[in-house]
């Protein structure tokens, strides 16, 4: 029998206690703080996420059901929901939002070797966001329409690991479109967005940025054609065009060409336009581009499937961006742990066997590295179903 550390304590020596720290001092989050530090609020709120936990009072009745093995897994401090509530409601969620962006470019760097189908050289992002929906009498801070509350997460995602690298947390009622004021764009990137983010000022700004957007254009879309430029429809391009945009307004806030790319999906069936301020890459290229947008949906799909961001265990702003990051915190977590194991096992086994032994004195290497298991035993096709964002 191994009689070293609990699950727990393998799984947090990932995390880097010293930028966790350095995040506290900055927006002083132990100050006056005697016994539930910013460390056990954070090892308190993974371990919800790790193992489901559905509210304060559940995790309350676990990890004081776990007492004697709280102090190995680095919890000092006694737990009580009470506890836990006035912490979310008081420390600066930015504590956890810059913890997260430091887990991030360490999951960044090791994964920018795994390959990408187009086998491009400059790196690909791709934007989008998902609404959560909630409770107006309890969120007011949160309207979305006149009888409903709501939060958007913008997140900004690198194909090449499919990894957040930003996210940005909003009312639902802010458009998506103003989130590209707040990005600094990287030079030579691309950045795949769908129409609700076609404004030809802010497209502008990409393009004077010397960055390249991949995007759809709107039904009424006014334009005209410069140049045609041979191409093979066998391929699904139907046309690949060099054009101006035109009307007054439009034309002045992009006064540069652009490139007009018509794709028919073979498999639905659908005519898709596509405007490019990139002008070197084939257009069957740029069409694919666009066709990979659909794994961010993916990943929106996944955590909201398998973390704890729909339900809430406070009502306040600062309570549900903490709730987020921590979220976020712990699935890159888990990636780094996968990609640092070569594990081959999909995210969502990994999470499903530590949330039944964050507690047993296993070596964690050995508690992960276990065949994969069947989930549904009359239909273990089902197993298959299961969505996972780092096997393609």
């Amino acid at each position: 029998m191994h009689e070293g550390r609990i699950l727990l304590a393998q799984l947090m020596d990932w995390l880097p206690r010293y930028e966790f720290d350095k995040c506290v001092r900055q927006y002083q989050g132990n100050h006056w703080v005697k016994n539930f530090s910013c460390w056990d609020q954070f090892l308190a709120m993974a371990f919800a996420q790790l193992t489901y936990r559905e509210s304060l009072r559940d995790i309350e009745t676990c990890l004081r059901a776990l007492r004697p093995k709280l102090y190995h897994a680095g919890i000092r401090a006694t737990i009580s929901r009470s506890t836990i509530a006035d912490a979310n409601e008081t420390r600066d969620w930015k504590i956890f939002r810059d913890f997260a962006q430091v887990l991030i470019t360490t999951a960044r760097k090791m994964y920018a070797g795994e390959p990408f189908d187009l086998q491009l050289d400059q790196t690909t992002y791709v934007l989008d966001s998902t609404t959560i929906d909630l409770c107006l009498s309890l969120f007011p801070w949160a309207r979305f329409r006149k009888h409903k509350a709501a939060i958007k997460l913008h997140t900004l995602m690198d194909l090449c690991g499919c990894l957040p690298t930003l996210v940005i947390i909003t009312p639902g009622k802010v458009h998506d479109v103003n989130i590209l004021d707040q990005l600094i764009f990287e030079p030579g990137a691309f950045y795949v967005m769908d129409r609700a983010y076609l404004d030809f000022a802010r497209l502008y700004h990409i393009h004077m940025s010397s960055a390249f957007f991949v995007t759809r254009a709107k039904k009424r879309f006014i334009h005209q054609r410069l140049y045609s430029h041979p191409v093979n429809r066998k391929t699904g391009v139907q046309c690949d065009q060099t054009i101006t945009v035109q009307g007054f307004l439009s034309k002045e806030k992009y006064p540069e060409k652009l490139r007009r790319i018509r794709y028919l999906d073979s498999e639905t069936g659908n005519r898709l336009i596509f405007l490019t301020n990139n002008f070197q890459l084939p257009a069957l290229t740029i069409a694919q581009l666009y066709h990979y947008r659909w794994r961010i949906e993916l990943f929106f799909k996944w955590i909201k499937q398998h973390l704890r961001i729909k339900a809430f265990f406070g009502t306040s702003e600062n309570a549900v961006k903490t709730q987020i990051w921590i979220a976020i915190s712990v699935y890159v977590l888990v990636a780094i742990v996968k990609k640092s194991l070569k594990l081959n096992q999909s995210l969502y086994t990994i999470l499903q066997i530590l949330s039944v032994s964050l507690f047993e004195k296993t070596p964690i290497l050995q508690a992960l590295s276990q065949p994969d298991c069947i989930f549904d035993m009359e239909n273990p096709e089902n197993a298959l179903k299961q969505m996972d964002l780092f096997d393609y």
